[in-house]
């Protein structure tokens, strides 16, 4: 199988902001937990499921947080167990072997983690999932979906891999899905998109499906994007405007 890396994947800006979430162990794993400060539905929870950067960056903070704000409980899950590719990757001029880093976090490996924060939110009293996928963190959320452990999904410039499972996302999900887009992607690229709106697009896939394509932007502006390119800002915050609506609609 291909990397589902590509050159964009170790590449973006930190943004600044303070984390106001807290880190808790839900199932022995650990977590960083977005609360709403206002009544909410303590049955109701949104895994997030990061890109390779982790629970650790703040840029997950700051979505995690915003999620939180709109009123969801939201579950940053350390599915790298303590060892996502560290911010200092971010910096100019640095060299990141990422295909080392992928071959100690295979995804029978990193699962599980996943799994038992889901069973320790499920022992908390959740009952209902909806799960979002960013970059790498697709490759959780979309097994997640098709196995119906969540009711609705949404992913942002997906991992290589994800355009082989569409099928078997359209086969046997029932969560509806939402899917970020962007113009300069390739490990989606829009030979993917076509493909995704090809199988599941025009009311083919009964539970609901969106795409939208965030011109300007290239693979990771919905974590790590450049909030000084305009196009990018407005993808950035249009992907999260619409992963909101997604939610408030299906979960």
């Amino acid at each position: 199988m291909d990397s589902p890396f590509c050159d964009n994947c170790s590449k973006g800006v930190i943004h600044e902001g303070e984390s106001k979430g807290q880190w808790e162990s839900i199932g022995g794993v650990n977590c960083y937990v977005g609360t709403p400060s206002k009544g909410y539905d303590k049955t109701k929870a949104v895994l997030y499921l990061s890109d390779v950067f982790g629970m650790q960056l703040i840029n997950n903070h700051l979505i995690v947080d915003s999620f939180a704000d709109n009123g969801f409980l939201t579950i940053g899950i350390d599915y790298f167990n303590g060892d996502p590719v560290g911010e200092n990757a971010l910096g100019a001029g640095i060299v990141f072997d990422r295909e080392a880093w992928s071959a100690k976090h295979r995804y029978e490996e990193t699962r599980p983690f996943v799994d038992k924060a889901y069973e320790g939110l499920k022992e908390r009293g959740v009952a209902v999932f909806g799960a979002v996928g960013y970059c790498f963190g697709a490759l959780y959320a979309f097994p997640l979906a098709i196995e119906n452990k969540v009711k609705a999904a949404m992913i942002a410039h997906p991992a290589r891999s994800i355009p082989e499972s569409l099928q078997d996302y359209f086969n046997f999900s029932k969560a509806p899905l939402l899917i970020n887009s962007c113009e300069f992607d390739p490990t989606f690229p829009l030979e993917a998109c076509a493909k995704a709106d090809d199988i599941l697009g025009e009311g083919k896939f009964a539970p609901g499906y969106k795409r939208v394509h965030w011109g300007g932007c290239k693979h990771g502006f919905a974590v790590r994007g450049d909030m000084s390119d305009p196009k990018v800002k407005a993808g950035k915050e249009g992907a999260f405007e619409e992963t909101v609506e997604w939610f408030s609609k299906y979960l």
